[in-house]
Protein backbone atom coordinates (compact mmCIF):
# COMPACT_ATOMS: atom_id res chain seq x y z
CA UNK A 1 0.00 0.00 0.00
CA UNK A 2 1.43 3.29 -1.31
CA UNK A 3 1.32 5.72 2.07
CA UNK A 4 4.98 6.98 2.65
CA UNK A 5 2.81 10.47 1.83
CA UNK A 6 0.78 10.39 4.63
CA UNK A 7 3.10 9.19 6.95
CA UNK A 8 5.14 11.88 6.00
CA UNK A 9 2.89 14.25 6.70
CA UNK A 10 1.73 12.90 10.21
CA UNK A 11 5.06 12.59 11.07
CA UNK A 12 6.38 16.07 9.87
CA UNK A 13 3.73 17.76 11.83
CA UNK A 14 4.76 15.79 14.99
CA UNK A 15 8.05 17.16 14.75
CA UNK A 16 6.79 21.04 13.66
CA UNK A 17 4.19 20.90 16.14
CA UNK A 18 1.68 22.51 13.72
CA UNK A 19 -0.08 21.23 10.33
CA UNK A 20 2.15 21.50 6.98
CA UNK A 21 1.63 24.07 4.68
CA UNK A 22 2.59 22.36 1.75
CA UNK A 23 1.15 18.59 0.38
CA UNK A 24 3.63 15.84 0.15
CA UNK A 25 4.71 13.66 -2.64
CA UNK A 26 6.63 10.63 -1.92
CA UNK A 27 8.49 7.72 -4.08
CA UNK A 28 5.87 5.12 -3.81
CA UNK A 29 3.78 7.63 -5.78
CA UNK A 30 1.57 8.57 -2.78
CA UNK A 31 0.15 11.97 -1.63
CA UNK A 32 -0.70 14.05 0.91
CA UNK A 33 -1.91 17.53 2.23
CA UNK A 34 -3.88 20.66 1.81
CA UNK A 35 -5.78 20.50 -1.73
CA UNK A 36 -4.00 23.10 -4.24
CA UNK A 37 -0.94 23.50 -2.55
CA UNK A 38 2.62 23.22 -3.71
CA UNK A 39 4.20 19.97 -3.33
CA UNK A 40 7.40 19.04 -1.50
CA UNK A 41 8.45 16.22 -3.43
CA UNK A 42 10.87 13.34 -1.53
CA UNK A 43 12.01 11.35 -4.49
CA UNK A 44 13.91 8.66 -2.56
CA UNK A 45 14.33 7.56 1.21
CA UNK A 46 18.03 9.07 1.04
CA UNK A 47 16.14 12.65 1.56
CA UNK A 48 15.40 11.48 5.34
CA UNK A 49 18.39 10.31 6.12
CA UNK A 50 20.20 13.47 5.01
CA UNK A 51 17.34 15.17 7.45
CA UNK A 52 18.11 13.08 9.87
CA UNK A 53 22.20 12.44 9.65
CA UNK A 54 22.21 16.87 9.56
CA UNK A 55 18.73 18.04 11.12
CA UNK A 56 17.74 21.44 9.78
CA UNK A 57 18.59 23.54 7.05
CA UNK A 58 22.01 21.74 5.81
CA UNK A 59 20.16 18.71 5.24
CA UNK A 60 17.26 19.89 3.19
CA UNK A 61 19.86 21.76 1.52
CA UNK A 62 21.83 18.60 0.87
CA UNK A 63 18.51 17.06 -0.34
CA UNK A 64 17.62 20.09 -2.75
CA UNK A 65 20.83 19.83 -4.45
CA UNK A 66 21.09 16.40 -4.84
CA UNK A 67 17.90 16.06 -6.39
CA UNK A 68 16.13 14.22 -3.54
CA UNK A 69 13.55 17.12 -2.75
CA UNK A 70 12.04 19.13 -5.42
CA UNK A 71 8.92 21.34 -5.72
CA UNK A 72 6.22 20.73 -7.42
CA UNK A 73 4.13 24.09 -8.37
CA UNK A 74 4.74 27.81 -7.85
CA UNK A 75 8.50 27.28 -6.07
CA UNK A 76 8.13 31.06 -4.39
CA UNK A 77 4.78 30.17 -2.86
CA UNK A 78 6.30 26.95 -1.58
CA UNK A 79 9.43 28.66 0.16
CA UNK A 80 6.95 31.43 1.92
CA UNK A 81 5.14 28.84 3.06
CA UNK A 82 7.65 26.79 4.44
CA UNK A 83 9.63 30.15 5.48
CA UNK A 84 6.65 31.40 6.98
CA UNK A 85 6.06 28.24 9.27
CA UNK A 86 9.78 28.69 10.64
CA UNK A 87 9.78 32.35 11.47
CA UNK A 88 6.04 31.91 13.19
CA UNK A 89 7.46 29.09 15.15
CA UNK A 90 11.48 31.39 15.89
CA UNK A 91 13.20 27.95 15.70
CA UNK A 92 16.01 26.11 14.16
CA UNK A 93 18.40 23.08 13.97
CA UNK A 94 19.54 24.56 17.09
CA UNK A 95 16.36 24.11 19.35
CA UNK A 96 16.38 20.22 18.64
CA UNK A 97 17.94 18.65 21.69
CA UNK A 98 15.37 20.80 23.72
CA UNK A 99 12.24 19.55 20.86
CA UNK A 100 13.39 15.57 21.71
CA UNK A 101 12.56 15.82 24.85
CA UNK A 102 9.07 15.72 24.10
CA UNK A 103 7.58 12.07 24.12
CA UNK A 104 6.13 12.65 20.52
CA UNK A 105 9.07 14.17 18.96
CA UNK A 106 10.84 11.40 20.01
CA UNK A 107 8.38 9.33 18.89
CA UNK A 108 8.34 11.15 15.46
CA UNK A 109 12.03 10.70 14.52
CA UNK A 110 11.33 6.88 15.32
CA UNK A 111 9.45 6.96 12.70
CA UNK A 112 11.81 8.76 10.22
CA UNK A 113 14.22 6.53 10.87
CA UNK A 114 12.53 3.32 10.45
CA UNK A 115 10.80 4.96 7.09
CA UNK A 116 14.30 6.47 5.60
CA UNK A 117 15.87 2.67 5.74
CA UNK A 118 19.67 1.68 6.84
CA UNK A 119 21.00 4.18 8.49
CA UNK A 120 23.78 5.28 6.06
CA UNK A 121 25.08 8.76 6.20
CA UNK A 122 25.10 9.91 2.60
CA UNK A 123 27.79 11.92 1.05
CA UNK A 124 27.55 15.80 0.84
CA UNK A 125 26.39 16.72 -2.98
CA UNK A 126 30.11 17.78 -5.01
CA UNK A 127 28.84 21.47 -4.98
CA UNK A 128 29.45 21.86 -1.26
CA UNK A 129 32.38 23.63 -0.07
CA UNK A 130 35.08 21.99 1.51
CA UNK A 131 36.30 23.52 4.38
CA UNK A 132 40.36 24.08 5.40
CA UNK A 133 41.14 24.62 8.65
CA UNK A 134 42.23 28.13 9.78
CA UNK A 135 41.46 31.77 10.40
CA UNK A 136 38.50 33.21 8.23
CA UNK A 137 38.97 35.97 6.08
CA UNK A 138 42.69 35.60 5.26
CA UNK A 139 43.64 36.54 1.91
CA UNK A 140 43.94 33.05 0.97
CA UNK A 141 40.63 32.19 2.54
CA UNK A 142 38.92 35.11 0.90
CA UNK A 143 40.33 33.98 -2.38
CA UNK A 144 39.06 30.24 -2.22
CA UNK A 145 36.12 31.59 -1.33
CA UNK A 146 35.71 34.06 -4.19
CA UNK A 147 36.65 31.46 -6.57
CA UNK A 148 33.84 29.12 -5.15
CA UNK A 149 31.66 31.70 -6.00
CA UNK A 150 32.18 33.28 -8.75
CA UNK A 151 34.26 31.13 -11.33
CA UNK A 152 31.61 28.29 -12.07
CA UNK A 153 31.65 30.02 -15.73
CA UNK A 154 30.95 32.99 -16.84
CA UNK A 155 28.41 31.57 -19.73
CA UNK A 156 26.47 30.08 -16.86
CA UNK A 157 26.87 34.35 -15.55
CA UNK A 158 25.66 35.24 -19.03
CA UNK A 159 22.61 33.37 -19.05
CA UNK A 160 21.33 34.47 -15.54
CA UNK A 161 22.19 37.86 -15.50
CA UNK A 162 21.92 38.83 -18.60
CA UNK A 163 23.89 40.99 -21.04
CA UNK A 164 24.64 43.67 -18.22
CA UNK A 165 26.67 41.14 -16.52
CA UNK A 166 26.25 43.36 -13.05
CA UNK A 167 25.63 41.32 -10.18
CA UNK A 168 24.22 43.16 -7.75
CA UNK A 169 20.51 44.55 -7.47
CA UNK A 170 19.74 46.73 -10.26
CA UNK A 171 17.47 50.15 -9.84
CA UNK A 172 13.93 50.26 -11.48
CA UNK A 173 11.72 53.04 -12.31
CA UNK A 174 8.42 53.87 -9.76
CA UNK A 175 6.57 52.30 -9.80
CA UNK A 176 8.50 49.52 -12.43
CA UNK A 177 7.21 49.56 -15.58
CA UNK A 178 6.05 46.67 -17.83
CA UNK A 179 8.45 47.35 -20.58
CA UNK A 180 11.70 48.36 -18.42
CA UNK A 181 14.20 46.01 -18.74
CA UNK A 182 16.96 44.07 -16.45
CA UNK A 183 19.27 45.83 -18.66
CA UNK A 184 17.99 49.10 -18.42
CA UNK A 185 17.47 49.12 -14.74
CA UNK A 186 20.72 47.72 -14.52
CA UNK A 187 22.46 50.60 -16.35
CA UNK A 188 20.38 52.92 -14.67
CA UNK A 189 21.81 51.52 -10.65
CA UNK A 190 25.57 52.10 -12.64
CA UNK A 191 24.49 55.84 -13.33
CA UNK A 192 22.67 56.42 -9.49
CA UNK A 193 26.47 55.32 -8.29
CA UNK A 194 28.11 57.22 -10.87
CA UNK A 195 26.44 60.51 -10.00
CA UNK A 196 26.48 60.09 -6.38
CA UNK A 197 30.27 59.77 -6.39
CA UNK A 198 30.15 62.99 -8.58
CA UNK A 199 32.37 61.72 -11.48
CA UNK A 200 33.97 63.92 -13.51
CA UNK A 201 36.68 63.83 -16.43
CA UNK A 202 40.17 63.49 -15.61
CA UNK A 203 39.16 61.52 -12.24
CA UNK A 204 40.50 58.30 -10.78
CA UNK A 205 38.27 55.74 -9.40
CA UNK A 206 38.75 52.25 -7.92
CA UNK A 207 36.06 49.83 -8.45
CA UNK A 208 36.46 47.28 -5.64
CA UNK A 209 35.43 43.78 -6.34
CA UNK A 210 34.61 45.08 -9.65
CA UNK A 211 33.05 42.01 -11.13
CA UNK A 212 32.82 41.67 -14.99
CA UNK A 213 34.05 44.88 -15.54
CA UNK A 214 30.45 47.11 -15.53
CA UNK A 215 30.88 49.88 -13.01
CA UNK A 216 34.21 50.36 -14.35
CA UNK A 217 33.63 50.48 -18.44
CA UNK A 218 30.34 52.65 -17.32
CA UNK A 219 32.40 54.98 -15.20
CA UNK A 220 35.25 55.42 -18.05
CA UNK A 221 32.88 55.58 -21.12
CA UNK A 222 30.12 57.82 -19.67
CA UNK A 223 31.84 60.15 -17.37
CA UNK A 224 35.32 60.27 -18.53
CA UNK A 225 37.07 58.94 -15.28
CA UNK A 226 40.49 56.51 -14.86
CA UNK A 227 39.27 52.85 -13.49
CA UNK A 228 41.18 50.55 -11.30
CA UNK A 229 39.16 47.62 -11.26
CA UNK A 230 40.31 45.01 -8.76
CA UNK A 231 38.67 41.59 -8.68
CA UNK A 232 40.11 37.89 -6.62
CA UNK A 233 38.45 36.04 -9.61
CA UNK A 234 40.66 34.82 -12.21
CA UNK A 235 37.65 34.00 -14.60
CA UNK A 236 36.02 37.87 -14.04
CA UNK A 237 39.16 39.19 -14.38
CA UNK A 238 39.56 37.58 -17.98
CA UNK A 239 36.37 38.63 -19.23
CA UNK A 240 36.29 42.47 -17.86
CA UNK A 241 39.65 42.82 -19.65
CA UNK A 242 38.19 41.59 -22.85
CA UNK A 243 34.97 43.70 -22.46
CA UNK A 244 37.20 46.75 -21.97
CA UNK A 245 39.29 46.14 -25.11
CA UNK A 246 36.15 45.58 -27.00
CA UNK A 247 34.98 48.88 -25.75
CA UNK A 248 38.36 50.75 -26.71
CA UNK A 249 38.82 51.81 -22.88
CA UNK A 250 42.38 50.03 -22.30
CA UNK A 251 43.74 53.59 -21.63
CA UNK A 252 41.44 54.67 -19.21
CA UNK A 253 40.25 51.01 -17.67
CA UNK A 254 43.09 49.03 -15.77
CA UNK A 255 41.63 45.50 -14.05
CA UNK A 256 43.90 43.73 -11.37
CA UNK A 257 43.82 39.84 -9.83
CA UNK A 258 44.33 41.55 -6.88
CA UNK A 259 43.37 41.64 -2.88
CA UNK A 260 41.80 45.44 -1.68
CA UNK A 261 44.45 45.16 0.92
CA UNK A 262 46.79 45.06 -1.28
CA UNK A 263 46.23 48.65 -3.64
CA UNK A 264 48.52 51.17 -2.62
CA UNK A 265 48.37 53.36 -5.38
CA UNK A 266 46.24 56.09 -4.04
CA UNK A 267 45.13 58.67 -3.64
CA UNK A 268 42.40 57.85 -5.73
CA UNK A 269 39.33 60.82 -6.02
CA UNK A 270 36.21 58.21 -5.54
CA UNK A 271 35.71 54.42 -4.53
CA UNK A 272 32.63 52.20 -5.76
CA UNK A 273 32.33 49.11 -3.71
CA UNK A 274 29.38 47.22 -5.24
CA UNK A 275 27.98 43.93 -3.31
CA UNK A 276 31.69 43.21 -1.89
CA UNK A 277 31.69 44.35 1.27
CA UNK A 278 29.45 41.55 2.43
CA UNK A 279 32.46 38.89 1.99
CA UNK A 280 34.55 41.42 4.09
CA UNK A 281 33.55 39.80 7.81
CA UNK A 282 32.74 41.18 11.04
CA UNK A 283 36.37 40.87 12.05
CA UNK A 284 38.08 42.83 9.25
CA UNK A 285 35.36 45.17 8.70
CA UNK A 286 37.07 48.06 10.13
CA UNK A 287 40.42 47.23 8.31
CA UNK A 288 38.61 47.46 5.58
CA UNK A 289 36.90 50.67 6.28
CA UNK A 290 40.32 52.16 7.18
CA UNK A 291 42.11 50.45 4.05
CA UNK A 292 39.50 52.55 1.61
CA UNK A 293 39.56 55.86 3.74
CA UNK A 294 43.58 56.15 2.98
CA UNK A 295 43.11 55.52 -0.43
CA UNK A 296 40.89 58.10 -1.13
CA UNK A 297 42.21 62.23 -1.44
CA UNK A 298 40.63 64.49 1.58
CA UNK A 299 37.04 64.97 0.03
CA UNK A 300 36.83 62.12 -1.89
CA UNK A 301 33.99 59.64 -1.57
CA UNK A 302 33.22 56.01 -1.39
CA UNK A 303 29.56 54.77 -2.29
CA UNK A 304 29.50 51.40 0.01
CA UNK A 305 26.67 49.00 -2.01
CA UNK A 306 25.76 46.29 0.75
CA UNK A 307 23.03 43.74 1.95
CA UNK A 308 22.15 43.89 5.38
CA UNK A 309 20.50 41.53 7.92
CA UNK A 310 17.65 43.25 10.82
CA UNK A 311 19.49 43.30 14.15
CA UNK A 312 19.22 40.42 16.72
CA UNK A 313 18.08 40.84 20.54
CA UNK A 314 21.54 39.59 21.16
CA UNK A 315 23.82 40.13 18.46
CA UNK A 316 26.41 37.04 19.61
CA UNK A 317 23.58 34.20 18.82
CA UNK A 318 24.17 35.56 14.94
CA UNK A 319 25.22 32.76 12.81
CA UNK A 320 25.64 32.17 9.28
CA UNK A 321 22.39 30.91 6.99
CA UNK A 322 23.80 27.59 6.55
CA UNK A 323 22.76 26.81 2.90
CA UNK A 324 24.44 30.00 1.75
CA UNK A 325 27.56 29.52 3.80
CA UNK A 326 27.77 25.97 2.19
CA UNK A 327 26.78 26.16 -1.21
CA UNK A 328 26.66 30.26 -2.32
CA UNK A 329 28.60 32.38 -0.41
CA UNK A 330 31.40 30.72 1.93
CA UNK A 331 32.32 32.72 4.77
CA UNK A 332 30.09 35.77 4.17
CA UNK A 333 28.91 37.89 7.26
CA UNK A 334 25.64 40.13 7.10
CA UNK A 335 25.81 43.21 9.42
CA UNK A 336 23.01 45.19 10.23
CA UNK A 337 22.88 48.88 8.34
CA UNK A 338 23.45 50.82 11.53
CA UNK A 339 26.74 48.29 12.76
CA UNK A 340 28.36 49.55 9.40
CA UNK A 341 27.56 52.64 9.65
CA UNK A 342 29.41 52.54 13.13
CA UNK A 343 32.20 50.79 11.56
CA UNK A 344 32.63 53.92 8.69
CA UNK A 345 32.74 56.69 10.80
CA UNK A 346 35.27 54.92 13.34
CA UNK A 347 37.48 54.78 10.01
CA UNK A 348 37.20 58.04 9.75
CA UNK A 349 34.17 58.99 7.16
CA UNK A 350 31.51 60.87 7.64
CA UNK A 351 28.72 59.33 6.22
CA UNK A 352 26.39 61.54 4.23
CA UNK A 353 23.59 59.22 2.88
CA UNK A 354 22.20 55.97 3.29
CA UNK A 355 19.57 55.00 0.90
CA UNK A 356 17.39 51.44 0.99
CA UNK A 357 16.45 50.10 -2.00
CA UNK A 358 15.51 46.68 -0.49
CA UNK A 359 12.54 46.34 -2.77
CA UNK A 360 14.49 46.94 -6.15
CA UNK A 361 16.76 43.66 -5.32
CA UNK A 362 13.97 41.37 -4.69
CA UNK A 363 12.65 42.71 -8.94
CA UNK A 364 16.22 41.89 -9.75
CA UNK A 365 16.25 38.52 -8.44
CA UNK A 366 13.16 37.70 -10.13
CA UNK A 367 14.58 38.18 -12.88
CA UNK A 368 17.22 36.22 -12.36
CA UNK A 369 15.73 33.29 -11.89
CA UNK A 370 13.41 34.00 -15.02
CA UNK A 371 16.52 33.74 -16.99
CA UNK A 372 18.15 30.85 -15.40
CA UNK A 373 14.25 28.86 -15.77
CA UNK A 374 13.57 29.97 -18.74
CA UNK A 375 17.05 28.23 -20.56
CA UNK A 376 17.19 25.93 -17.73
CA UNK A 377 18.27 23.08 -20.50
CA UNK A 378 21.11 25.35 -21.39
CA UNK A 379 22.44 25.98 -17.65
CA UNK A 380 22.70 22.19 -17.31
CA UNK A 381 24.72 21.97 -19.83
CA UNK A 382 27.17 24.97 -18.39
CA UNK A 383 27.45 23.52 -14.94
CA UNK A 384 26.29 20.40 -12.58
CA UNK A 385 22.69 20.25 -12.36
CA UNK A 386 23.41 20.53 -8.35
CA UNK A 387 24.97 23.97 -9.04
CA UNK A 388 21.99 25.00 -11.72
CA UNK A 389 19.60 23.98 -8.14
CA UNK A 390 21.55 25.75 -5.75
CA UNK A 391 20.95 29.08 -7.96
CA UNK A 392 17.66 28.67 -8.35
CA UNK A 393 16.78 28.47 -4.79
CA UNK A 394 18.99 30.70 -3.76
CA UNK A 395 17.60 33.25 -5.20
CA UNK A 396 14.04 32.64 -5.25
CA UNK A 397 14.73 32.21 -1.48
CA UNK A 398 16.55 35.43 -1.19
CA UNK A 399 14.08 37.53 -3.64
CA UNK A 400 11.24 36.17 -0.51
CA UNK A 401 13.76 37.48 1.85
CA UNK A 402 14.04 41.08 0.54
CA UNK A 403 10.07 41.28 -0.46
CA UNK A 404 9.66 40.48 3.75
CA UNK A 405 12.20 42.93 5.08
CA UNK A 406 14.04 39.68 6.52
CA UNK A 407 17.34 41.23 4.64
CA UNK A 408 18.00 44.38 3.08
CA UNK A 409 20.12 46.25 0.75
CA UNK A 410 21.24 50.12 1.21
CA UNK A 411 23.54 52.42 -0.73
CA UNK A 412 26.11 54.03 2.19
CA UNK A 413 27.43 57.45 0.62
CA UNK A 414 30.96 58.44 3.43
CA UNK A 415 33.15 61.34 2.43
CA UNK A 416 36.70 61.70 3.71
CA UNK A 417 36.10 64.77 4.86
CA UNK A 418 39.13 67.31 5.34
CA UNK A 419 39.82 69.07 8.47
CA UNK A 420 38.50 72.36 7.06
CA UNK A 421 34.79 70.59 7.54
CA UNK A 422 34.20 70.90 3.59
CA UNK A 423 32.51 67.96 1.89
CA UNK A 424 32.09 69.13 -1.42
CA UNK A 425 28.27 68.00 -1.20
CA UNK A 426 25.27 70.15 -2.40
CA UNK A 427 22.80 70.91 0.55
CA UNK A 428 20.07 69.29 -1.30
CA UNK A 429 21.29 65.75 -1.87
CA UNK A 430 17.77 63.91 -2.84
CA UNK A 431 14.46 65.44 -3.20
CA UNK A 432 11.34 64.02 -1.65
CA UNK A 433 8.19 64.06 -3.63
CA UNK A 434 6.38 66.91 -5.11
CA UNK A 435 6.43 70.37 -3.99
CA UNK A 436 3.73 71.91 -2.23
CA UNK A 437 2.18 74.90 -3.30
CA UNK A 438 3.31 78.24 -3.02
Amino acid sequence: MADAALRLQNLFEQLLGAPLPVRIRAWDGSQSGPPGAPALVVRNRRALRRLLFKPGELGLARAWVAGDLDIDGDLYAALDLMAGLVWERGEDARGLVEALRDPEVRAAVRGLVKLAGPPLPPAPPPEEVRRVRGHLHTKRSDKRAISHHYDVGNDFYELVLGPSMVYSCAYWPAPPSEGGTLETAQRDKLELVSRKLDLSPGQRLLDVGCGWGSMAIHAAREHGVHVVGVTLSQEQAAYARKRVADEGLTDRVEIRVQDYRDVVDGPYDAISSIGMAEHVGAERYLEYATDLHKLLKPGGRLLNHQIARRPQQDEGAYHVDEFIDAYVFPDGELAPVGTTVTQLERAGFEVRDVESIREHYALTLRRWVANLESDWATALRLVSPGRARVWRLYMAASALSFERNRIGVNQVLAVKTPASGTSGLPLRSRVWGAPGPA
